[in-house]
């Protein structure tokens, strides 16, 4: 039992030592220089996971899964207004970790109809388990673009 509460204890103390996300713990600010965004995002593959990084003045990471549609970068919290969703509302400005790579954006909430319907087709091909947007009555879906 000692050896299995150490062991969780070098897990956290890893965890808590990287700046970034881990798992499912947040994190701090990514690190790295921020290189421009392609134009189309089509080259890093349909879905993934990212670490977002949120509010500027207090960094806040976190792991969060990421969908390309015609070129364009979206992320998706469903209805749920999560902490790192609360945080754009304030300030929109975030940093991308992805494949290596660190991209300075800003987060814009997709509102229009059309748009989330497209984007929950495709959120949903990815996985049964993935909840349609559109049936949904407040989508905190944000397309990620250039500063």
């Amino acid at each position: 039992m000692k050896m299995m509460v150490r062991m969780g204890m070098v897990v956290l103390l890893l965890a808590l030592g990287c700046n970034g996300p881990f798992f499912v713990f947040p994190g701090g600010a990514l690190h790295g220089p921020a290189e421009p965004p392609p134009g189309n995002w089509s080259g890093v593959g349909d879905s993934g996971t990212v670490q977002l990084e949120t509010d500027p003045s207090d960094p806040y990471s976190v792991n969060v899964a990421y969908t390309v549609l015609d070129g364009k970068l979206y992320i998706n919290a469903g209805d749920t207004e999560t902490e790192w969703v609360k945080k754009i509302i304030a300030d929109p400005r975030v940093r991308l970790g992805l494949h290596g790579e660190v991209y300075d954006l800003r987060a814009e909430r997709v509102t229009d109809a059309s748009e989330i319907k497209r984007f929950g087709q495709a959120w949903t091909d990815q996985s049964m388990f993935r909840r349609d947007p559109a049936e949904l009555d407040q989508v905190w879906l944000y397309q990620l673009v250039g500063r």
